[in-house]
């Protein structure tokens, strides 16, 4: 399944009073506004092509993917495994909204409402207000009644949701996330041939060409090459 097909389809996310560190911080705009435009999976000529064309628009401004970044890491702080930046959860996000465009007036709308409220309660933007006062307007939209029709709840709490869900999607899509959830998936193990003492048994040895070329554990995640006439190139 692509990243890109799991965020559409997992709904994941929690959100508890330990997400507020101060550590979550120190980052420049620069580094917001970064890898945008790349990707490293497989895809196809077409896919590439669509893809191309998405990386080629631009739509949060740098504002708002600093913003963004705030919150996220607010929703998912650093832990020993990486962060949501190692894992590019913002741009992810702002790749989704290009890709699902249903998705982009809630997110915008959201940043927008956040910033009036901050405005509104603490005379400055979300960003530049201390986390004390992040962490009461957060807590007003983090928790809801689950039984509850997600309809019937307020358009910042749906917003929150939203964001939350893309944010621990994002992060558990990615290198870093996968590698904390401990899923191994179809990961090469090491082999270095038939152990010597079965060789021994059998009066067997390997062709030292062959072992060089066949048996280089620092190749072992290449694809094979082989010539018209199956021989095996590398």
């Amino acid at each position: 399944m692509k990243r890109r097909d799991s965020i559409k389809n997992l709904v994941l996310g929690s959100f508890g009073a330990s997400i507020f560190l101060e550590s979550c911080y120190n980052v420049s705009r620069e580094k917001i506004v970064r890898s945008l435009t790349r990707y490293e999976y497989g895809r196809t000529p077409e896919e590439k092509l669509y893809d191309d064309k998405l990386f080629a628009k631009k739509f949060f401004s740098n504002d708002e993917l600093l913003t963004l970044d705030k919150l996220c890491n607010l929703i998912l702080p650093p832990n020993d495994f990486g962060s949501i930046r190692q894992a590019e959860v913002v741009q992810l996000i702002e790749f989704m909204a290009k890709d699902i465009p249903t998705y982009q007036t809630p997110l915008r709308k959201g940043l927008s409402w956040i910033n009036d409220e901050s405005k509104k309660r603490f005379n400055n933007l979300f960003i530049d207000i201390p986390i004390s006062s992040q962490k009461e307007i957060l807590d007003e939209i983090a928790y809801y009644d689950p039984n509850k029709n997600m309809n019937d709840l307020s358009e910042p709490t749906q917003w929150f949701n939203l964001l939350r869900n893309l944010t621990m999607t994002g992060y558990f899509t990615s290198e870093v996330g996968i590698k904390e959830l401990g899923y191994k998936g179809n990961t090469p193990n090491v082999w270095d041939g038939i152990p010597q003492n079965i060789l021994d048994q059998y009066g067997l040895s390997y062709d030292k060409d062959w072992l060089d070329k066949c048996v280089d554990q620092s190749k072992r995640n290449d694809k094979a090459i082989w010539d018209e006439k199956g021989n095996l190139i590398s």
